[in-house]
């Protein structure tokens, strides 16, 4: 018997795996074998509207079982969608399609492997913890919100106690929560209890008070049983796939479990994994969050994905998929377009392969993957397997990470903590949305709303320039408008939101909406 089937239970129609578990087993006997495997990221250019995918769990499955019929261990890491998003049909699901499919989608996009559930619990509980604590005279304000799986704008701010106490609660959606990112975050369910413990449950005087000044841990924990076992399942093809945690990339970190891809990592020699929405979102902080603030792997490989029509059919935008692809590479990483055809394209393989050439990408990899699925691919991958295996020739020659041996790359991994919140968004608008410092605007209100987040970490002890900055924009657009010129595009700052437990701070940005409400399907 394999040793991860020791710390591996069926769950259904799936198997939940004791991530935490295997890890802290191979930590404690070095002689056990194990892989190292590379990560491989998987984004896609900024789609045309909030609502559409441009194919990334498709790609993704396609890629896998490509490299898999190659002889290559390669596996999948994919987040868990928001059912109230996802399958309500406001875009596309978390489970490919057609040939480049999970063998059991509805398990994936309705919830059914249990973490949504067990942190929406969990969160829920901690509120009503708030409320008795308001009752209890500990606090008089609540901070953290309740959250719901189904979105729903009537819930969207609500009060407790109405001709009461009148005490404002939010409603926001699961995947988005402060204890999502706790779980997406953590190695350890000690490291989730302390996190836990240090969210800023509301205020008392004006001072901040943390659940952990009034509430036993074990009460959240122990319910967070399935929220913290990734779940595996395999593509209709049978390659393995891991799914765990699902916050949205626009207004929340937007990849899967860390704990999940060190897994995947220890299991399978590639690990493809999936970070939401476009480059500007998750990708972005997959890099600049996941790998320089927590220590996840820097990719050894990117894989860039957009729709034909995305890429070309509006010429005010078609500066963001070169954007993406050439700010990839720039970071040391090798860095491949797809362009994932839907039926009647293939006759414009072509002249997408000569627009490419014209922008200095590598060979583009181009395919109809939801109807002919990794067969697509296999063909196509010479360049990227090679990708792979120089930055393993590297990785061996410096016995360090492969990039690291050139100073410039090397600093693209160092942490931003201590950096001024401002200046690291600036930074960010520079380096991911292509916006100058100087064209970074700020919005009425903005100034007083990071004076009072700034003066809520203080109480707590914390600086807040020690936070990791999570951006929250819309999916749609990199910049206030990315159909204005390059030298007039603006990045708008609206308001900042410290989460002491999860270690982050959230600041918004942009003129436009941040997450799609669903339609009928």
């Amino acid at each position: 018997m394999a040793l991860i089937d020791q710390f591996t239970i069926q769950y259904g129609l799936v198997k939940k795996i004791d991530a935490f578990g295997y890890l802290d087993y191979l930590k404690n006997h070095a002689d056990e074998p194990r892989k190292h495997g590379q990560v491989v990221l998987v984004t896609a250019d900024t789609p045309l509207k909030a609502s559409r995918g441009e194919g990334k769990t498709t790609t993704t499955i396609a890629l896998i079982d490509a490299l898999r019929a190659r002889g290559i261990d390669a596996t999948a890491v994919l987040r868990q969608p928001s059912m109230g998003i996802t399958a309500a049909g406001s875009k596309g699901g978390a489970s490919g399609g057609g040939k480049s499919s999970l063998s059991h989608p509805e398990l994936i996009d309705w919830g059914l492997c249990g973490e949504m559930a067990a942190i929406e619990n969990a969160q829920n509980l901690l509120v009503s913890f708030a409320e008795k604590a308001i009752d209890d005279g500990l606090i008089d304000t609540i901070l953290v919100p309740r959250v719901s799986e189904v979105p729903s704008r009537s819930l969207r701010q609500i009060a407790v106690d109405r001709g009461k106490g009148n005490v404002p609660e939010r409603v926001v959606l699961t995947p988005t929560c402060e204890l999502m990112q706790i779980v997406v975050l953590s190695h350890s369910m000690d490291e989730i209890a302390e996190r836990v413990s240090k969210m800023v449950a509301g205020t008392k005087d004006g001072n901040p008070v943390a659940f952990g000044d009034f509430i036993d841990l074990w009460r959240i924990t122990g319910i967070l049983g399935d929220a913290v076992k990734p779940a595996q399942t395999e593509t209709v093809n049978g390659s393995p796939v891991y799914v765990h945690c699902g916050p949205f990339a626009n207004v929340s970190l937007g990849i899967p479990s860390l704990i999940s891809v060190e897994m995947a990592c220890a299991l399978h020699d590639v690990v493809v994994v999936e970070a939401g929405y476009g480059a500007d979102a998750g990708a972005q902080k997959w890099l600049d969050i996941a790998c320089r603030e927590f220590g996840a792997e820097w990719p050894a490989a990117a894989v860039v994905v957009t729709r034909a029509s995305t890429w070309r059919d509006d010429p005010k935008l078609a500066w963001r998929y070169p954007f993406h692809v050439h700010r990839l590479e720039s970071l040391g990483i090798p860095t491949f377009p797809l362009v994932n055809l839907w039926d009647g394209e293939d006759d414009q393989i072509d002249s997408l392969r000569d627009t490419a050439k014209s922008l200095d990408f590598r060979d583009p990899i181009i395919g109809n993957l939801f109807r002919d699925g990794g067969e697509a691919l296999a063909p196509q991958l010479d360049g990227f397997v090679d990708a792979l295996e120089n930055a393993n020739d590297s990785a061996d020659a410096t016995n360090a990470p492969a990039d690291s041996a050139d100073p410039e790359v090397a600093d693209n991994h160092a942490s931003h903590k201590g950096m001024g919140l401002v200046e690291d968004v600036k930074w960010i608008a520079d380096n991911a949305y292509g916006v100058p410092a100087d064209r970074v605007l700020t919005k009425v209100g903005f100034t007083e709303s990071l004076a009072a987040a700034t003066e809520l970490c203080n109480g707590v002890g914390t600086s807040i320039d020690d936070l990791a900055v999570v951006a929250v924009k819309s999916p749609a657009t990199m910049t206030d408008d990315d159909s204005a010129g390059a030298d007039e595009r603006t990045v708008t700052l609206k308001k900042v939101e410290p989460h002491l437990g999860a270690g982050v701070v959230q600041v918004n940005l942009t003129t436009s909406l941040t997450t799609p409400m669903p339609k009928i399907v």
